[in-house]
């Protein structure tokens, strides 16, 4: 079907967070069939800790999808980060991937962030992305969970 372009109007501005929910419905329509799962594959997953007051400590997002899990976030805060906190977020989400049936784990950390602290866990390398401001690598892992 061709598109009569006189009459199309292509515009740039700040996330639209409806148009990215149509594209995410989009890709969908692409993904499940190309992989076999479908939308009761997909799950949000969050980890964090507070302290007496209720203050934020630390936290995970992250997101499972056909066995995957997939890191988002981790940040603890500065004066509890040699608390181990980080290392008792990242495997409570390893052991919800698990509970969701997910055997492999991937994230990406800037290389002036994290990538030793998830390989001391395991990950892997497995490439990098160029050009990250500050001379900086973003340093892509994965692990096998099982």
């Amino acid at each position: 079907m061709a598109i009569d372009h006189t009459n199309v109007t292509l515009s740039v501005g700040h996330r639209d967070s409806v148009l990215n929910e149509r594209l995410s419905q989009g890709l969908d329509e692409v993904n499940f069939p190309a992989t076999g799962t479908t939308a009761a594959d997909q799950g949000a997953l969050s980890v964090k800790v507070v302290d007496d007051a209720q203050a934020l400590i630390g936290g995970l997002s992250a997101w499972t999808w056909g066995g995957l899990l997939g890191i988002e976030m981790l940040w603890v805060r500065e004066e509890s980060r040699r608390d181990g906190w980080g290392s008792k977020l990242l495997l409570a989400a390893e052991e919800e991937a698990r509970r969701r049936g997910c055997d492999r784990a991937c994230v990406s950390s800037f290389t002036f962030q994290a990538p030793a602290f998830y390989q001391r866990h395991g990950y892997v390398e497995t490439g990098r992305t160029l050009g990250i401001p500050g001379a900086a690598e973003d340093v892509h892992m994965y692990k096998k969970l099982a």
